[in-house]
């Protein structure tokens, strides 16, 4: 990673200069380095001179002139640093030396970087993601969290990482309750293809007959309870129902790539004992203790030592019962949700004394099963669980738990992936009879009322726009297509925001979309096949760069920034710094495709030079697309 290697020897000069003023006991300082958004600025700068200016008591541009005569001193540096120079208000601007770049320069010093970085090869990460209630067919919401989570899977692996992946199914919640309370006592004569969507009007009219028929609530609790102790007439009935919706889920993400290592069913962690172990070892903890009084009384609670950030709403629990002290077991003896995720997560450290038996499930993926065969499952080094902002309290209590177990550096290991949920435009919502006359800017789903838009529908209704836009459909599949474009929809966005979902902007082709960057890559590799083919030439690492125009400039740039965004996303886990990089990588391509003439270039320097960009851009935009799960199509 270029920026990395500046990084290293601006360190370097910076522990030079404190050195030399007698300041070596300086506080910790942020070396960073960025492209400048005008290339007149130069390829990188730097600002720690600011930071320095309040340890030497000095002016910023004196300090960044002195800096900038140690790096001079530096061999390295000259080797690949064309010049630099110091702007106000303090920074150090350093303009590259490409042809240097483009010939691996700065590699062999960069090694030392390189085997540090690679110690995460050493550690296991086990990501959990998916995780939908096997009670219904999924919808654009789940699989939001299954982009995000396949994702992070592939940024993690790219980047050295160990990754298992991990798709957790509640077998014994509510929700599963309810479908199985539904299909007993509210049966539906309506035609449907699949189970699951069978099961999704099931769900929706149960929780309406519960308004009119309070009983059949009480009849859930016997189901949770028939869940949870297995082997009655209720508790196969769910297993069935379970199996068959999980079956349906995991076909269903596989059109979009989407793949796990392992099915954890949370019945095996309560039957097999996986919760009594965690609840011994959560007795000798001053902070779990069984309430005697109250509201909670009969509870066993697991006090907070701090505040919620955003209580939210637990989907297990009732909202009464996010108060600051969190009930694992009920007054009733039901578990709920974050009690066996607490024993979930110690499986899932190496630190509980027992461990579950496996089956295979479906192409490569294992089950966790009351009767199989050990695996080398779990023992992770670090966790990441895509969950949404809605548990970000009952995630935070998971943490606690390790904490108080005196797990410190697990929990530490331990990261929430928290992400907006997906509601729907305006628009979207009157496609499927919502009332929109209040105005709202968007409208929730709701598996509860039925309200949403099945993964399903979604695919095939894409799948139908790309075909009627298509003039040549020779190359990927119009399903493939729309699963890409989908896929890179749910992935753009930041973390953070909600995804306000419209059909007409979901089915666009252009703009920032993942059908242009498929196009994109498609035309790199047409044109390259098409300079072997016509003009026997193909691409080489120049001895010289010619002086470049600024779409080549621009491009060149770019491309040498991708290690540095691939690092930082998965530093961040944030999967739309990816799709931004390659939507900018794409653009930049098409503005340096019209504005130079590649195979009909002016000289053949410049041919040869404009056929290797070509190459590199189609690396770098090949590489990201693989890491976002999409495609990388010879053509379109």
């Amino acid at each position: 990673m270029l920026s990395q290697w500046l990084v290293k020897h601006i360190q370097n000069a910076v522990q030079s200069l404190l050195d030399e003023l007698g300041a070596a006991e300086a506080p910790a300082l942020k070396v960073r380095v960025e492209q400048p958004a005008l290339m007149a600025h130069g390829d990188y700068s730097a600002s720690i001179a600011m930071q320095l200016a309040k340890v030497l008591r000095k002016p910023p541009q004196m300090i960044a002139g002195q800096l900038m005569a140690k790096l001079e001193e530096n061999e390295a540096v000259k080797q690949l640093v064309l010049r630099m120079e110091v702007a106000p208000p303090g920074y150090i601007n350093l303009f590259i030396d490409w042809t240097r770049w483009a010939q691996g320069a700065f590699d062999a010093d960069a090694a030392d970087d390189a085997d540090a970085g690679q110690a995460s090869t050493r550690a296991k990460v086990v990501i959990e993601h998916t995780s939908i209630n096997p009670n219904k067919s999924a919808h654009i919401g789940h699989l939001r969290n299954s982009c995000i989570g396949d994702a992070l899977v592939r940024i993690m692996k790219r980047t050295g990482y160990s990754v298992e992946v991990h798709n957790y199914i509640d077998d014994l919640g509510n929700q599963l309750a309810d479908t199985v309370v539904g299909m007993l006592h509210n049966p539906i004569q309506e035609t449907h293809m699949r189970f699951g969507d069978f099961c999704w009007d099931v769900y929706a009219a149960i929780n309406r007959a519960y308004e009119s028929e309070p009983k059949l609530v009480e009849h859930r609790t016997e189901v949770l309870h028939a869940l949870e102790e297995g082997h009655s007439n209720l508790a196969w009935m769910g297993t069935l129902v379970a199996e068959r919706i999980v079956r349906e889920h995991v076909e269903e993400m596989k059109q979009f790539g989407i793949d796990y290592d392992l099915l954890v069913w949370e019945s095996n962690i309560v039957r097999e004992g996986f919760w009594a172990s965690a609840f011994e070892l959560l007795r000798q903890t001053p902070l779990f203790t069984l309430e005697t009084e109250g509201k909670l009384a009969g509870c066993w609670v697991l006090k907070q030592r701090m505040e919620p950030q955003e209580p939210g709403t637990d989907s297990e629990e009732a909202p009464a019962e996010h108060s600051a002290d969190k009930v694992l077991v009920r007054s009733n003896g039901i578990l709920t949700y974050t009690a066996k995720d607490i024993a979930y997560h110690l499986w899932k450290f190496g630190l509980l004394d027992k461990d579950f038996l496996y089956a295979p499930f479906s192409d490569g993926i294992w089950t966790s099963k009351a009767q199989g065969t050990r695996q080398a499952f779990g023992r992770a080094d670090v966790v990441i669980n895509v969950i949404d902002y809605r548990q970000q309290y009952p995630q935070a209590m998971v943490k606690q738990a390790l904490e108080a177990l005196g797990f410190e550096k697990q929990a530490e290991q331990l990261r929430h992936v928290s992400y907006g949920v997906v509601s729907l435009s305006p628009a979207a919502a009157r496609e499927l009879g919502i009332d929109t006359s209040d105005g709202k800017a968007s409208y929730a789903m709701s598996g509860r009322q039925g309200i949403g838009i099945k993964v399903s529908q979604l695919l095939d209704l894409m799948e139908g726009v790309i075909e009627q836009k298509r003039s040549d459909k020779s190359g990927l599949s119009s399903r493939s297509i729309a699963a890409a474009a989908i896929r890179y929809y749910l992935l753009r966005f930041n973390l953070q925001t909600e995804v306000v979902f419209d059909l007409q902007q979901a089915t666009e082709i252009s703009g920032n979309t993942g059908v242009y960057l498929l196009y994109a890559y498609a035309r790199t590799v047409s044109l390259l096949q098409k300079a072997e083919r016509e003009l026997g030439l193909v691409p080489a690492i120049p001895e010289q760069l010619p002086a470049m125009e600024a779409p080549e400039y621009a491009l060149l740039r770019h491309i040498a920034n991708w290690p540095d965004v691939l690092d930082a996303a998965a530093q961040d886990l944030a999967p739309s710094v990816i799709c931004s990089y390659a939507y900018e990588l794409a653009t930049l391509f098409s503005n340096f495709y019209a504005a130079c003439p590649i195979l009909k270039a002016e000289d053949e320097t410049k041919q040869a030079f404009r056929i290797w960009l070509s190459a590199k851009m189609n690396a770098a935009l090949g590489d990201a697309l693989q890491v976002l799960g999409l495609p990388t199509p010879q053509r379109m």
